[in-house]
């Protein structure tokens, strides 16, 4: 062999990964195995609070979804969730030639790999009425052994009342869905309305999937109904979502709870104490969505100051995202840069007249209703 062919084979042997071969012949390309891992997302703690990430609406093959519970498990561990529930329909179960139904079998069959997994998997229905009055999710359930399972309209009351026995909280599905099928449009409607009365609804998906239903939002707010935001996933989360790239993430609530149990996520829930996230938007109760910025953001004293002759000096500022949610926003008050975009653990660049001692900006990437995004203030 020659100098020429002896060099390419050494630079080959050194590039090359060396396999185990077991006794048949079957190479193993360990080598190429990439180790699972989860995602983490970075949220500080809001006013001591931990701020879990959960998704409440979900389903699986036991009903209209597409995976087995075990997959769930997986995706939300992979992505860096806290806490799920299957919430599948009782009345709606088009696999049940191949699957047999069970409510709550989803639950039984993943809940040893959720622990495993560090996933708290919380028990869920949804109650998939007609629209109207549409469908409503029931989390923290006992047994699905008295669900009504008929979808005949006499029957929406006791549908409802067969979770409320149960003591669970209650939220409205998707309010805008087929909302041309209620009369009025879409409108807070009769059936909704008696439940809120009668405290037996607690809170509405404001967010479902992509669709932000944005009379929602108002319904929520006006009414102190906690704000629930959830995938409503069907297909395989990495189907829906292009979670591969960098800054993408399933929709999902931020509950701000007193630590990482089921327990504490119900107290929260309770309290409203949530933020919806979708995209890079977030929707919540103005208080909540200022503590989690307020949370995120900060702004460093000023570093730099360059003279601009007869005018006012300018200052420079550093505005630091400690997070990884993201913010834009704009300048309403002041004489500073007009717009600001921090993305997921970032910071820009703030440059402000000399002699101003606060900033007004909205963070538009922000709904703390329909029609209005939060307003902040930058003390210089």
């Amino acid at each position: 062999m020659n100098k020429t062919l002896l060099l390419v084979a050494a630079v080959f042997a050194f590039s090359v990964p060396s396999y185990a071969q077991d006794d048949v012949g079957i190479m193993k390309l360990d080598e190429f195995k990439y180790p699972k891992q989860r995602k983490i997302i970075d949220i500080p703690n809001v006013n001591g609070l931990q701020v879990l990430k959960c998704d409440f609406h979900m389903h699986t093959v036991f009903t209209d979804g597409h995976v087995w519970p075990n997959v769930r498990v997986q995706e939300a561990w992979k992505e860096g969730l806290d806490a799920i529930a299957f919430t599948e329909h009782v009345e709606y179960t088009p696999h049940k030639d191949d699957v047999k139904p069970g409510n709550l079998r989803p639950h039984e069959l993943a809940k040893n790999l959720a622990a495993e997994q560090n996933i708290l998997l919380i028990k869920g229905t949804e109650v998939t009425r007609n629209t109207p009055p549409g469908h409503f999710n029931a989390l923290f359930i006992q047994d699905d052994k008295n669900l009504v399972v008929s979808r005949d309209s006499e029957l929406d009351n006791q549908a409802i009342q067969a979770v409320v026995d149960q003591k669970a909280f209650i939220f409205w599905n998707h309010p805008g869905w087929k909302a041309t099928q209620i009369e009025g449009s879409y409108e807070w409607i009769p059936f909704v309305d008696k439940m809120y009365k009668d405290k037996n609804l607690h809170g509405i998906e404001v967010v479902n999937g992509f669709g932000f239903h944005k009379k929602a939002l108002d319904w929520a707010l006006d009414r102190n109904l906690t704000i629930i935001g959830n995938t409503d996933i069907h297909n395989l989360i990495a189907h829906e979502y292009d979670i591969e790239r960098a800054g993408v993430h399933r929709t999902m609530t931020l509950v701000m709870a007193k630590d990482r149990s089921a327990e504490a996520i119900r107290t929260a829930l309770e309290n409203g104490n949530t933020v919806a996230w979708s995209s890079n938007y977030l929707f919540g109760k103005e208080e909540h969505v200022r503590n989690l910025f307020d949370a995120c953001v900060k702004l460093n004293p000023a570093f730099h100051e360059k003279e601009n002759g007869k005018k006012a000096n300018s200052k420079y500022y550093e505005l630091q995202n400690n997070s990884d949610l993201y913010f834009e926003l704009q300048l309403v008050d002041g004489k500073a840069t007009k717009n600001i975009v921090l993305y997921p653990k970032s910071a820009q660049i703030v440059v402000a007249d000399a002699g101003q001692t606060k900033l007004s900006y909205e963070v538009v990437s922000t709904y703390i209703r329909s029609d209005k995004h939060l307003k902040v203030e930058l003390s210089l």
